[in-house]
């Protein structure tokens, strides 16, 4: 099942359920008006939404032709975004870029940070940047949305609380970052609002491709109509969804809605290319002792997507264009 949210004015917007052809979508209102309130009694809300979703598939409803444009993330705000760092390559190149040595508990303890949720970009919306000086990157991640998942759920109860999958655009301010950490309360003012693909889809959508609570595709990611990286994001997701849903809950519950990032999806092959323009940087400083490509400017366009094996794409693409900002 694909669903989707459109725009209609409101802050939330009204859900759809899309075909998975992602050529068509149906109004779900008369279900549940928004995928929160869905997400919120998922167990009354999703026998239903299926129903929606078989009759668009086989034709029984005809639906209405699908505009990117007039979708907002799937979540348009959320009650939480917690975003890990799951990729050990990420890790490692993105310290070496500012300096800094990795944790030593790199391959034992997740490192986790908490985004703001309170207005994410659609998937077509503009990245506003108010200075260029700030090295504006992008990080192509796959995301899970989960249901109520309480304090001490572990690995293993993980899968049960996953309800959807979606991929994300986490925008990074990199040269904010330095100073920010140096303070030694983390990320803030570095982070501005992420965006998110047109589509979220049920694990079962991916088939044999979600595994051990890791989506097993490469994720594909251009700037300006060049590739930059396609790595896949399954056999090198060291901590799973899994795993990070252990995480998280230590100490505490998660109400239905919150969304978990992967982190940037990086593969230790140089050949499959970055995620983010920091990796590419530290390669090329690796391989040269200089970073030959700049941060984002204004003009610039980044396109994020997965395709599964037929070559068609899951979630639709995430495609931004930077404006300067005010």
């Amino acid at each position: 099942m694909k669903l989707a949210t459109l725009r209609d004015g409101s802050r939330d917007g009204t859900l759809v359920v899309v075909r998975r052809d992602l050529a068509v979508y149906t109004p779900a209102t008369h279900i549940v008006r928004t995928l929160q309130q869905a997400l919120d009694q998922w167990a009354v809300f999703e026998p239903a939404l299926r129903d929606l979703a078989d009759a668009l598939e086989s034709g029984e409803l005809a639906g209405e032709p699908l505009d990117v444009d007039r979708l907002l993330s799937p979540l348009p705000r959320a009650y939480e975004w917690v975003d890990g760092s799951a990729y050990i390559t990420h890790v490692v190149l993105v310290r070496k870029a500012r300096n800094a040595e990795p944790p030593a508990t790199l391959r034992t303890d997740p490192l986790v940070y908490q985004g703001g949720s309170g207005a994410f970009l659609a998937p077509t919306d503009d990245i506003p940047l108010r200075d260029p000086a700030w090295g504006l990157d992008f990080e192509a991640e796959v995301c899970v949305v989960l249901d109520d998942t309480p304090m001490g759920t572990t690995a293993a109860q993980a899968e049960d609380h996953i309800k959807l999958v979606l991929l994300c655009n986490d925008v990074t301010l990199r040269n904010l970052i330095p100073a920010e950490l140096e303070k030694g309360f983390g990320f803030f003012q570095s982070k501005p609002a992420t965006a998110f693909s047109p589509v979220a889809v049920t694990p079962d959508e991916l088939g044999d491709a979600w595994q051990d609570g890791r989506v097993h595709l490469k994720l594909r990611t251009s700037l300006n109509g060049q590739r930059v990286g396609e790595p896949h994001a399954g056999p090198e997701m060291h901590f799973s969804f899994h795993d990070l849903v252990a995480h998280l809950c230590k100490t505490r519950d998660y109400t239905a809605g919150t969304i978990l990032g992967s982190g940037t999806v990086a593969n230790a092959d140089p050949a499959t290319g970055s995620s983010c323009l920091s990796e590419l940087r530290m390669r090329e400083i690796i391989a040269s002792g200089a970073p030959r490509t700049r941060y984002m400017q204004e003009g610039d366009v980044v396109r994020i997507e997965m395709l599964d094996p037929d070559g068609d794409s899951i979630f639709g693409a995430i495609e931004q264009r930077v404006v300067s900002a005010p």
